[in-house]
């Protein structure tokens, strides 16, 4: 497949969160955000600049906010949350000086979290309450949160979570994230009918009582090396 030669002069900033990549890009001035297809280009890793997601950094929407953020998917598509893509709109705010001081609040396309600078030039984001109900995941065909699901897949009956960042995630604990079926089941998870709005898939490995080892395949950005909500 061939991409059509087309000029474009862009500014943009690249950065990653915990090797969860973003082309950042400042629209306070009022420049329209990417289209999809334009987002898509942006991210190809081949013929565009490469990334898991791109930010577009906007004007604030509420009070005492210093500045918004929206987030669009290797795929072009929309995404309503994104931890480390959070961490970097914090980072490149700092450095641009639009945002000073020990906190500070920004805009996320679903709603304002609470920035706090820490030692090292790290951030630490207020990222919000998890919902487990499934209206609000969204996950169809259960009126009422568990602990855990059972969905048929293709002959298999997967169990796993689901809960809400502000955007939708299913996780499924396995003996060994190496060895997951990442590429298998997130596609089909993604595609089912419970998940009206797609999800993305965690595979989770509980290394210890006080860490786990997670890979995510994303919703729109697919298997990613980290994931900031999930």
């Amino acid at each position: 497949m061939s991409v059509p030669a087309t000029s474009l002069r862009l500014r943009f900033t690249k950065m990653h969160g915990a090797g969860n990549d973003f082309v950042v890009l400042d629209l306070r001035d009022g420049t329209p955000p990417p289209d999809a297809a334009l987002a898509a280009r942006l991210a190809d890793r081949h013929f565009g600049i490469g990334c898991d997601q791109i930010l577009t950094i906007e004007a604030p929407r509420s009070e005492g906010a210093v500045a918004s953020y929206r987030i669009w998917n290797s795929d072009g598509s929309a995404s309503e949350q994104c931890g480390n893509g959070a961490r970097c709109v914090a980072a490149w705010l700092v450095r641009d000086g639009a945002a000073q001081g020990d906190a500070f609040v920004i805009d996320s396309p679903v709603t304002a979290h609470r920035v706090e600078r820490l030692a090292g030039g790290e951030y630490a984001v207020a990222m919000g309450v998890p919902a487990f109900e499934p209206a609000q995941v969204p996950l169809a065909g259960f009126a009422h949160a568990r602990d855990e699901y059972l969905l048929p897949l293709q002959g298999e009956s997967v169990r796993f979570g689901a809960v809400s960042m502000g955007n939708p995630h299913a996780v499924l604990e396995v003996g060994l994230v190496d060895a997951a079926p990442v590429e298998r089941l997130g596609p089909l998870l993604q595609q089912n009918a419970s998940f009206p709005e797609s999800v993305n898939v965690g595979f989770a490995q509980v290394a210890d009582h006080d860490h786990v080892r997670l890979r995510v395949y994303g919703r729109g950005a697919r298997d990613s090396l980290a994931c900031g909500s999930g």
